[in-house]
């Protein structure tokens, strides 16, 4: 256990958590929403720091990242606890654990994983991932500043829950984000994920003012967020407040944990990049394999620039500043 950052303590033992827009505001003994922050007598700790769940060896294509060192391997990590409880979520046994007894696990040093991370061959650094790494946010500071000092990228797959000063801490740190945008409609975040939309857009506008890498993620369920109008709405607002520039990943849906829609039909992906290529110059298309939606194609001279077939890679007429 670590104590936690961003917290207050109140009267008779209770505590706010302020990391993010939750805020819970927890009793003696009590967990929060993330399920891996605690009140142990009057201070609140994370039950889940330097508890890994998941660490692999990736492509950074598979976080999705497409326009951040393409066709790179990424050493990438994952603990338990997230402050979404997703009723869709790919990874809910990590994310929405049903006890703290993952906290039973060893602990594992972040000297170990910046071991294991300079270590790994043609590996470019750290992602933190699978479950929500804000959650894990005093493990993750430790590591990534360390990581660093070592010359490893940092790397954040992340909801955006996230309340401004954290996120303005751990900033400098990280070197790309990808963050999921869910919906355009804080009803449906409300309903299925039990957050909100506007702090999930204040990330999204801090990050991109920063000299962070960023791309977005939004998974299109059927009769959840695919209305095409709200979906013109969501690109319209990448373009006017992100910028032309911001880099779009549309992912198919399949049933997972408590919710069962349709799989995503092809031809809906296919409508939303259509929409999404209107006012984005890069957007992909991602779970599926289709004709379009996964070669970066320069806006300017619409030449291949980087041709992807799966995981499988290959940069295609640039020089070494990245121009065409």
């Amino acid at each position: 256990m670590q104590e936690a950052l961003f917290y207050e303590k109140l009267e008779d033992e209770k505590v706010r958590c302020l990391l993010c827009p939750h805020e819970c505001l927890l009793n003696e003994g009590k967990i929060g929403i993330c399920r891996v922050r605690k009140n142990i007598s009057g201070e609140l700790y994370a039950l889940n720091d330097g508890i890994i769940s998941s660490a692999n060896l990736d492509p950074i294509e598979k976080k999705p990242l497409y326009h951040f060192y393409p066709g790179s391997l990424i050493l990438s990590i994952g603990s338990y606890g997230c402050n979404m409880h997703c009723q869709f979520c790919q990874n809910w046994d990590i994310s929405q654990p049903k006890d703290s007894n993952f906290n039973l696990q060893p602990i594992v040093p972040t000297s170990e994983v910046i071991k294991t991370a300079l270590n790994q061959k043609e590996n470019i650094g750290i992602a933190y991932t699978y479950n929500e790494p804000i959650v894990s946010y005093e493990y993750v500071m430790k590591t990534a500043a360390i990581a660093k000092e070592n010359g490893l990228k940092n790397v954040m797959v992340s909801n955006g829950f996230i309340n401004q000063e954290p996120l303005l801490q751990i900033l400098p740190f990280i070197d790309a984000w990808n963050i999921d945008l869910k919906a355009f409609d804080d009803s449906f975040y409300k309903r299925l994920t039990g957050a909100r939309l506007a702090p999930v857009l204040e990330t999204l506008k801090t990050v991109r003012r920063s000299n962070a890498h960023l791309e977005i993620t939004m998974l299109v369920i059927p009769g959840e967020n695919d209305d095409a109008n709200e979906f013109k709405q969501m690109v319209d607002w990448l373009a006017n407040e992100l910028g032309e520039d911001t880099i779009l990943h549309l992912s198919r849906y399949f049933p997972r944990y408590r919710h069962q829609s349709a799989i995503t039909p092809a031809h809906k992906l296919l409508e939303f990049y259509n929409i999404a290529r209107q006012r984005l110059h890069w957007t992909y298309v991602g779970n599926i394999e289709l004709d379009i939606g996964s070669n970066s194609i320069c806006p300017k001279c619409q030449n291949i620039v980087v041709w992807r077939k799966g995981y499988h890679t290959a940069v295609r007429g640039l020089d070494e500043a990245g121009n065409c």
